[in-house]
């Protein structure tokens, strides 16, 4: 079994206890970029991964849901972030520098822009990693969609007068959770095998929710963030997957359905005893 992970901190309590040897794990570990799990994935390169919501509707058909287990919030997401050097309602016909790393977070961002700010900036997509800030800074734009460790080192700086978190805009605006992420396997993957994937993932879970702080300590030493800004982080986000979460990611599905983003599907389960 070939089970990817994404490099970010935001991983560290679902897979802290695997790393450390805590929890066996039947598995090879694949690190990257939500994109690159993404394509993986796809390419059967990958048997299970976390994946970026968005992908899981547009490949439903090759893929199953793990159960009980997503990257949401309820609220702000803090690593998920719009930096504008104008207020958003003012971006129409600018230029927004958008990740690369995440299909998710530039899919929320184009319907906050079109739905809520009614703003068509233009988008380029840009290589947004934490080593990448100080060259993105060079980049002409009014505004940048940054996620992940780079989201937290870039508000650190203050560089920009505004920051949206698009966590908190969805929120607003529709009143339900935000699911980022979630895990999936390819349709084929033995069950037993992506079944005791899973079982490792949410003994690993478990554990990692009962030691966040010796995981934002770990963070620190990762990304150089404060313990107290990794610590607030990790209690910020959710990493279950439950009736509200659902509600909030069906609710995402069926904007990017009606406008023709993703096909019009139902959620799909791995089938575990």
């Amino acid at each position: 079994m070939r089970l990817g992970r994404i490099g970010y901190i935001n991983c560290y309590p679902v897979y802290g206890a695997l790393d450390r040897g805590l929890v066996p794990l039947a598995a090879k570990l694949v690190t990257g970029t939500p994109v690159e799990l993404n394509d993986l994935l796809v390419a059967g390169e990958l048997d299970v991964s976390v994946i970026s919501a968005v992908e899981y509707a547009r490949h439903a058909r090759d893929l199953v849901l793990l159960p009980d287990l997503a990257i949401s919030c309820d609220g702000p997401a803090r690593s998920v972030a719009l930096f504008s050097r104008r207020p958003a309602g003012q971006l129409d016909n600018r230029t927004v520098l958008a990740t690369a790393s995440s299909r998710t977070a530039v899919a929320l961002l184009e319907l906050l822009c079109r739905e809520v700010w009614k703003v068509r900036p233009h988008f380029a997509q840009v290589r947004a990693e934490g080593q990448d800030l100080d060259a993105l800074a060079h980049l002409p734009h009014e505004a940048v969609l940054v996620i992940g460790d780079a989201a937290l080192l870039l508000a650190a700086r203050r560089a920009y007068p505004h920051r949206y978190d698009l966590g908190e805009e969805w929120k607003r605006w529709t009143g339900l959770p935000f699911v980022f992420a979630v895990w999936a396997a390819r349709r084929g993957t033995a069950a037993n095998g992506a079944g005791r994937v899973h079982e490792a993932l949410l003994a690993s879970r478990a554990w990692g929710l009962e030691h966040l702080d010796l995981l934002a300590e770990a963070a620190v030493r990762a990304c150089g963030v404060p313990r107290a800004t990794c610590l607030e982080y990790f209690m910020g986000l959710d990493y279950a997957l439950g009736y509200k979460h659902l509600a909030g990611l069906t609710d995402f599905f069926r904007r990017l359905a009606a406008d023709g983003l993703v096909p019009d599907g139902s959620l799909q389960f791995l089938h575990v005893a």
